[in-house]
This record gives structure tokens, sequence and C-alpha cells, in this order.
């Protein structure tokens, strides 16, 4: 290495070190002027050592944002799923879940951590000896955004672990939630406000639009901050307790909230919650409640977790934000299903940082429990400070208010609607009804479903409303000539269009029966069906017992999901889709299948293949593959730097393959 690299070298290790004192340790050491002196050197050697600035390492300081927009997100498959919390509201709730978590570990004696719950974006960080690999946000839990190049651009997220009190891990996974500053938004919605934009409602959408800009360098001047609250996945490390993690973290270099606590007792949670309740308003971050977790891991091995939520974990909410208003009219919405919806048209309102000028009303039994009236004053509020609602009516009235009630028909297409037995919902049975067909069609061209780029909102209103699409097929049956005219649609968007609708014919089953709409199927029900049936003509055959007896599935949606396939509407619609050329098919592994039936579990560094591209391998030879060891498990793959997957494996007396028996097996 000659003397040049070598500064530059010292230099970028010195210019990480002044990075973590100032936006982790918040214990900055020179001045800001002192630190661009550093940046501004290390650009010049790099600008004079580096013929091209492509040559520049991704990790150096000075690449932390990007010179050249993406074109859009690639999708991310989570390595372990990142499931929500379930929330509780009061005391009562509370005590429910510890006398459950008691009774389960057969214990009166749990510690807990205590951390507040910041209103920002969850994302997972993946570190592959020591150096960023990869950023992505949860999205639905099992599949997310990469959105790596973005979140490099916030300096207090290290882009490399240097060694320290603690040998850097092979391999790991941290959760963290990334939020804007208060102080942020407000000098950010000024900015906008001064050049003619509309504000940002509140900090969480500001950071969530702010992650999701095509341009890192936009994203780099939101100045985003983060929150490290976890290990999701690690190689290498001894880790008993959810607070070694969090120490792990700090040692690490991660900004880790200093608030957290470590609780033995009851006690210590009720004055956590209390402390932060009546404080919450003194920090320079939104927070809507506080989560509490078991702390140690074996325990939470012990609890599991349901398809949606651990079980180890909640998140105890702070009494929402409260306001009064007028309610000045109350209009009703069409859903996809058909349901109607009171929607409350209100006098705009401040409320927790947002202006409201619309609630929900839910349903009408809701609105007649409240007795709420147009012309009424109401007290709205946010449940879990993000969805607005109306609590009750209060003052006195004057005469002049007028009783709601919901109508006969369709307020779109007149057609009679109906309420079933023992269900609060009225729907609008008329198939053909516009508004039902423009959420569908939303719904179908959706990114998680379909993901038809270009056919949003307001042309899907233009498709219906001039009759040129009917339904999910008549998206397949558009030219050029359909929509070329369309407001808005010029000659290169019609084409981009149609390309899309093109390319998404080739989309996996499981995106189909999702984008289908069926009742009370999401994106993973989706996923479990198809893995299952592997081909729609199957899925359709299968009744409400076979169904129901699917881990996962259960009687409401297995009934939805027979219900569904026997309209006549969706015989047809499929076979339209079929002749369009939609794959209806899971596609088939071609060839012999001599891993069939075997799962397989990975850890460790491998040398000659990545992660995914093993697992992949193997699934192609028709293994599955999974993250944790069980005794379903039948071979443990071990590289480098095992971790506890290895002594699990041992434990379980598995059989444990080095790389080269790897190889010799896929022979």
């Amino acid at each position: 290495m000659n003397k040049k690299l070598r500064e530059i070298e010292k230099l970028r290790r010195e210019i990480r070190y002044h990075e973590r004192l100032y936006y982790v340790e918040n214990n900055p050491e020179i001045s800001d002027g002192e630190f661009d002196l550093l940046m501004r050197r290390l650009k010049e050697l790099e600008d004079n050592y580096y013929k091209n600035e492509r040559d520049i390492p991704f990790d150096s300081p000075t690449q932390r944002v990007g010179g050249a927009p993406v074109e859009g997100f690639r999708g991310v498959r989570h390595r372990v799923p990142k499931l929500s919390l379930d929330n509780v509201y009061s005391e009562e709730e509370f005590m429910e879940f510890t006398n459950r978590l008691s009774k389960s570990l057969e214990s009166d004696s749990v510690e807990y951590v205590a951390e507040l719950k910041v209103d920002g974006v969850d994302v997972s960080l993946l570190y592959e000896n020591g150096f960023l690999r990869q950023g992505a946000t949860r999205g639905d839990g099992i599949n997310g955004d990469d959105v790596t190049e973005n979140l490099k651009t916030i300096k207090s997220i290290p882009v490399v672990l240097e060694p320290g009190d603690i040998e850097v891990p092979p391999v790991l996974e941290v959760r963290g939630e990334v939020y804007m500053p208060l102080t942020g938004l407000k000098n950010i919605n000024e900015t906008r406000e001064r050049e003619g934009n509309s504000s940002f409602a509140n900090a969480r959408n500001a950071a969530a639009g702010s992650l999701k800009l095509l341009d890192p360098r936009l994203t780099s001047g939101r100045h985003l901050n983060i929150f490290a609250f976890g290990i999701d996945y690690y190689e290498g490390l001894v880790c008993r307790t959810h607070w070694d993690c969090l120490n792990i973290l700090r040692k690490l270099g991660f900004r880790v909230n200093p608030n957290c606590r470590l609780c033995e007792n009851l006690g210590e949670i009720a004055d956590y919650y209390n402390l932060w309740r009546d404080r919450r308003h003194e920090l320079d971050y939104d927070i809507d409640g506080m989560v509490i977790k078991v702390n140690a891991l074996e325990s939470r091995r012990v609890l599991g977790t349901t398809s949606k939520n651990p079980r180890w974990a909640i998140a105890y909410k702070f009494p929402a934000v409260q306001a009064t208003t007028i309610l000045k009219d109350i209009k009703v919405q069409v859903g996809r299903t058909g349901v109607l919806t009171p929607v409350a048209i209100l006098e705009p309102v401040e409320l927790a940082g947002s202006t409201i000028s619309r609630a929900t009303l839910h349903n009408e039994d809701e609105i007649l429990r409240k007795d709420i009236r147009i012309g009424d004053r109401v007290i709205l509020e946010k449940g879990g400070e993000v969805i607005p609602k109306i609590v009750k009516v209060t003052g006195k009235r004057t005469g002049t208010e007028k009783k709601f009630r919901m109508p006969d028909t369709c307020p779109v297409c007149n057609s009679p609607v109906m309420r079933e037995t023992n269900e609060t919902a009225i729907r609008c049975e008329n198939p053909a009804c516009s508004a039902q067909l423009k959420r569908k069609l939303q719904h179908f061209a959706s990114r998680q479903a379909m993901n038809i780029e270009g056919l949003g909102e307001a042309v899907i209103e233009q498709l219906i409303d001039k009759k040129l699409a009917g339904d999910y097929a008549g998206i397949y049956e558009l030219g050029l000539s359909d929509i070329i005219f369309l407001e808005r649609m010029g000659e290169k968007s019609s084409k981009n269009l149609i390309s899309s609708i093109e390319k998404s014919k080739d989309n996996s089953l499981s995106r189909l029966i999702f984008a289908l709409g069926i009742r009370h199927v999401g994106i993973h029900a989706a996923e479990i069906l198809a893995s299952r049936y592997r081909s729609m003509k199957s899925l359709r055959k299968a009744d409400v017992e076979e169904l129901e007896a699917i881990h996962e599935i259960g009687q409401v949606m297995a009934e939805s999901v027979c219900s569904f396939f026997r309209m006549k509407e969706t015989a047809d619609i499929l076979e339209r889709l079929a002749s369009a050329g939609l794959r209806m098919e899971e596609k088939e592994i071609k060839g012999d299948l001599p891993l069939k039936g075997k799962n397989f579990v990975f850890t460790g560094i491998l040398e000659d293949y990545t992660r995914a591209g093993a697992e992949k391998l193997v699934k192609e030879l028709g293994a599955e593959t999974g993250n944790s060891v069980s005794r379903s498990t039948d071979y443990v793959v071990a590289g480098k730097n095992p971790g506890s997957k290895k002594d699990r494996a041992v434990e379980l007396n598995i059989k444990i393959l080095s790389e080269n028996d790897f190889k010799v097996l896929l022979k």
C-alpha cells in the first residue's frame, strides 16, 4: 500500500470515528469546521488517487450519498419475518398480556425491557463481515424494498462496523426505526410552503416519503435519524438477553435510544409508562406509546409467535390526543368489497401535528351507539395517534342537528344494498358497481399484487368511467389506442403502461391470488395457497374442510375462498385472464428432484456461494430451507464462523455439512 493510500485509509478511519461521536454518542471532539476540513481532504486525495469515481470503495465516508438516482426499488424477501406488534390501550389489557406470559413461562418473575415506541419507519440493516450490504423497509413483514442507498445517507447508520470492545460478527441483521426529528419536519415544511408545495402531515409520513425518494441526494437533505432496537439474526455472537443485544449494538456503533429501561417487575414498567406519557412532548421525535419485551431470549423461544405478532412483546399505547370540532356532514363511500362506509366531514382541526377534516364512522351501528348527528360538536382523537376517529358527542344540542341513516341503495350505482345476518356491514351486491370496480382494479394493480406501474387511481377512474375496462381481465384487453388519449397519458407513458401490463402476465401465482381481492386473503395467505395447490385449477377445486385443515388458513378464510371460486363471475374472469396469457400455475422445476422433502439450514460464511445462491440451488432440487434449526431439519450447512445454529444441530444430532460436503451432495 503506497503512502497516499495509507493516508486515505487513515482519514477514513478518523472520519468514521468522529461520525460516531457526533451522530451516535452526541459527544463531538472537534468542531463542524474541523470535520468539514477532514472530509474535504479525503475527497481531494480520492479524486487524485482513483482514475474513476466508480473505483472509490462503497464504504468510504465520501460515498454516503450516491451520485445517480435509481429507477425503482428492488424487492427484498426478508431472511427473518418482520412481525408487527400487537397493541394494548389500558392497564387491564396490559395485565392480561403479562398474566398470559407468566402462565406460559410458569413463572411470576419475568424480566422485561421497556422502550419508547418511536413513530417512524421500520427498517432492517444487513451486515456481512462488518460491511453494510443491504438496508430494506419492513414492507408487509415478508417482503420489503431495498433502500440501501437512501439509508446510507443517514450518518448515524454505520457503513462499516469497526473492531472495538467487541469482535465484529460475520453476519448481523439489525432492526431499527428511521424517523424525522420534529425540528427537521418544521424546517422542511417551512421550505416546502415557501416553494408552493404541500406540507407533510406528520413526521412519520415525512420519514416514509423521504426513504422512498428515487434520488439519494434528496434523501440526504431530509436529515433523517435512526434508533436501532434489536438484532433479528446473528452469527458469531453470544447473546442471551435483549438487554445484551442492545449493549452489543451500542458497542458496535449503533445509535440505541438512551431511554430504554431494564424492568425487574411490573411496578417499574408502570413508572416508565407514567413518566413518558407525561413527558413525551419534550422529545424531538414522535412517540405513541412504549414497547414491552421479554428480556430472556430463551423465554422468547418458548413463547413463540403467531403468524403476525410475537407473543413475547406488546405495544402499550398512550391515551390518544384529542380535539373538538363540528361534524358538518356524513358521506358514504363504497369500498372494494362493496361495503358502505360512512365518513364524517369535519370542520378542519389540528390534532397531534396534522390537520384533520375527515374521519371514518365505521358503520351505522357505531353512529347509533354514539348517537352522532350532523351538526354535532364532537370529540376527535387519533387511535394510536394515526387514524382519526370520533369518540363522542360533546356540548348541548341546538335542535338543528340531523339524524343520519344509511341509504337503502348504493350511492354510486343506485342498486339495492343488503346487510347479512350477524354482520354490521351493509353491502352493495352489484358486481358492476363502478366504485367497487375502481377499488378492485387499484388493488389488482398495486405493488404487492400485480405491480402494474402507471396504472394508478387517475387512470383507473378514466378506464371505468369511459367503460374501457370493467374488471381485472379488461386490463389485459387494452390496446395503445384505448389509453393514449386519456388525460395525462401521452405516447411514451401509454407505451410504458402497455409494457408494464404485459410484464405482469408472468407474475407468480401467489401474486395473482392476492390480486383477485378474495376477502380475508392477504399476501401471506396467498403464498400459502399457491405453495399448497401449485395451480389455480387445483385451488378452485378445494373445499372448505380441505382448506381449513391448512395451517394459518382457518374457517372464515376457507369459506371466503370457496365462496369466491363458486361465483360465475370469477370463472369468467379467470378464463379470460388465462386466455390473455397470465400464469395460472407455479413454475415447475424440471428434471429429477433428489432433495425433495429435505430441509436445509445454512450458517456461517460460504466461500463459493452466497447464502441466497445456496438456498436457490437446493430449492431447485426440491428441498426446503429454514432460518432455525429444529428436529425437522435434515442438514445444517456450516461455513466459516458458524453461529449457534451449528451448536443446536449438534444437540439434536442433525447432520452437519461442510462446504465441500455440500458440493459433493449437489453433484
